[in-house]
């Protein structure tokens, strides 16, 4: 049943809509070949950006399925960006979005990942690219204030902070530094911030109340996926936050550059786009140059 779903989503995914046969093919050419030579594999994405990826890393194998796993949100970052803008990756995992932003955009970035394993990871892309002048990786979690929390550390692109009802081995969980937005960007002027941290973006943007306001901050991808409910949030939360500070939620297309209003947040992905000034939004998705992705241009 699980295999089924992943080749569904495969074969649903937009980048994949005129090479149905060829992406289920690349499916079962990596699940064997991954078997029969286990280990790293260097895969080339986005025009030069490259990244290592092995068997059953969730996020990136999806990148080789599909060419951009989120769809709408790696295509806006590839558009609305420019180079040596800056861009805020948390919850970085081992760096797709930052690869995008820093390695096919050119942009700056600052990212943050707080499992060491996982970070080991990240800074291997980042290195791989040759990216290191251009991206601050640090290895801690993102809060509303700086304090230790513990976090699940086996769980791939799901690790998170351990909610104070959850039973998980001690082994299986690792204590992570948390520090805030604002202090840690305090002198920063981001042009788009990606928020991903399964059920925690509430506390984050608690503590990025100064860098939400900055005029320089146009859009905000952030995860809705209802995981808030683990510690009690209620991210309907999020979204009035939003809309106060003149945030609107779009969903894009990045083959077409269409950005169109979504009620409250996008319901067919976990991701929402949120943006505050449409008109230089559209003006940048659709003035950004073509980048190549598996040979496809977006």
């Amino acid at each position: 049943m699980v295999i089924l779903d992943i080749l569904k989503f495969i074969t649903s995914h937009p980048l994949n809509r005129h090479r149905k046969c060829a992406a289920v093919k690349d499916f079962f050419k990596w699940q064997l070949s991954s078997r029969l030579v286990p280990g790293e594999v260097i895969y080339h994405w986005v025009n030069d950006v490259k990244f290592v990826v092995f068997r059953g890393e969730t996020g990136m194998t999806g990148n080789v399925y599909c060419g951009l796993y989120d769809y709408e949100g790696m295509g806006y970052t590839l558009h609305a960006l420019r180079r040596d803008e800056l861009f805020i990756d948390v919850g970085a995992n081992v760096g797709s979005y930052t690869l995008l932003a820093a390695g096919a955009v050119g942009a700056k970035a600052y990212c943050f990942e707080p499992i060491k394993s996982t970070f080991d990871r990240l800074e291997t892309n980042i290195h791989l690219n040759r990216l290191d002048s251009r991206v601050k990786c640090m290895n801690v979690g993102v809060g509303d204030e700086n304090k230790s929390v513990r976090f699940t550390n086996q769980t791939n692109t799901i690790n998170h902070v351990l909610a104070d009802n959850e039973n998980v081995l001690s082994e299986k969980t690792a204590l992570v530094t948390i520090v805030s937005l604002d202090k840690i960007l305090e002198a920063e002027n981001p042009e788009l911030l990606k928020v991903d941290v399964e059920g925690y973006e509430t506390l984050v943007l608690r503590g990025a109340q100064n860098l939400l306001h900055k005029e320089s901050l146009n859009s905000i991808i952030v995860e809705l996926a209802g995981h808030g409910r683990r510690y009690g949030f209620d991210e309907s939360a999020i979204i009035d936050m939003l809309y106060d500070l003149k945030y609107r939620p779009y969903i894009y297309d990045p083959i077409s550059r269409e950005l169109s209003l979504l009620e409250r947040k996008n319901l067919k992905a976990q991701n929402t786009i949120y943006i505050k000034n449409i008109d230089l939004a559209r003006e940048r998705v659709s003035s950004a140059p073509k980048f190549i992705c598996r040979g496809i241009p977006v």
